[in-house]
C-alpha cells in the first residue's frame, strides 16, 4: 500500500483554482478548499499568517511518490504571483481508511529517523480549537513565545446540549480552530505560553495537540525579484 500526506496550501480568498488546477494537472485526484482568515504580525512571510485578510486553505491527499510532483506544480502555479502570495507544508498521513480498511502508516519516530524526515522536519503544525471569538487571545500568547502568525478557521462543537448538563459543563458550539506553523524548536515554548490561558485550560474549554510539519515552502516571486 502507498504512503499519503496531506499537502496544505495557503493562499488568499479566492486564489485556490490557481493550486487545485495545477495539483490535478500533476496527478492529483482533488482537494478540499476551506476558508480561513489570518492573524499576522506583519507583512514578512511567515507560514500561517500572510496579514489579515480572508485565507483559502487546500488540502490535498497526495500519494508519496507523486508528492514532488505536486508540490513543484504548485510552486510553478504561484511564482508569478506577488511576494509572500502562501505557503505550503505537508504532513505524514499516520492512520486512514481507503475502500472500508484501515491503514497505519508510519510514527512520528519512524519518520524522524528517516532519511527524509532527519532533512524535512523542521516545523511543527500547533493546532488549537477553542470557543469562538478566543482565537486571537491565542495567537496573541502564541506570538509572545516566538510564533509569527497563524490561521483560524470557523467550527463548530458536536457536544450535544444534554451533555453540557450531565457533565455541568458549558457547552459553547460556535469554534475556532487556530493553525500555528512554528520551528521545531520554538515548539515546547509556544505551548506552554498557551498553556494556562483561561479560555482552554477551563474544562471543555478548548484543546492543543500539535504534529510534525515536512517540505515548508513559501509560494509567490522570490525574496529577490
Amino acid at each position: 500500500m502507498n504512503e499519503y500526506y496531506l499537502n496544505i496550501t495557503v493562499v488568499p480568498r479566492g486564489k485556490s483554482m490557481i493550486v487545485t488546477k495545477a495539483a490535478v494537472m500533476a496527478g492529483c485526484s482533488g482537494g478540499t478548499v476551506i476558508g480561513g482568515r489570518g492573524i499576522s504580525r506583519n507583512g514578512l512571510a511567515v507560514l500561517l499568517g500572510f496579514g489579515e485578510f480572508d485565507q483559502d486553505i487546500i488540502i490535498n491527499l497526495v500519494e508519496k511518490d507523486r508528492r514532488r510532483e505536486v508540490q513543484t506544480a504548485i510552486k510553478v502555479s504561484c511564482s508569478s504571483q506577488k511576494k509572500f502570495f502562501g505557503g505550503m507544508f505537508s504532513l505524514k498521513a499516520q492512520d486512514f481508511v481507503k475502500g472500508g480498511n484501515i491503514y497505519h502508516g508510519e510514527t512520528k519516530m519512524d519518520l524522524e529517523n528517516s532519511e527524509e524526515g532527519k532533512d524535512k522536519m523542521t516545523h511543527e503544525l500547533i493546532v488549537v480549537i477553542v470557543n469562538k471569538d478566543f482565537a486571537d487571545d491565542v495567537m496573541h500568547a502564541a506570538r509572545k513565545a516566538g510564533a509569527g502568525g497563524g490561521t483560524v478557521i470557523n467550527a463548530r462543537g458536536t457536544a450535544r446540549e444534554e451533555d453540557a448538563k450531565f457533565f455541568g459543563v458549558q457547552i459553547v458550539p460556535e469554534k475556532e480552530m487556530l493553525m500555528i506553523l512554528v520551528d521545531s524548536d520554538k515548539k515546547e515554548k509556544v505551548l506552554e505560553s498557551i498553556r494556562n490561558l483561561k479560555c482552554i485550560s477551563q474544562p471543555g474549554s478548548g484543546i492543543a495537540f500539535t504534529m510534525p510539519a515536512t517540505d515548508f515552502t513559501v509560494l509567490g516571486k522570490s525574496a529577490g525579484k
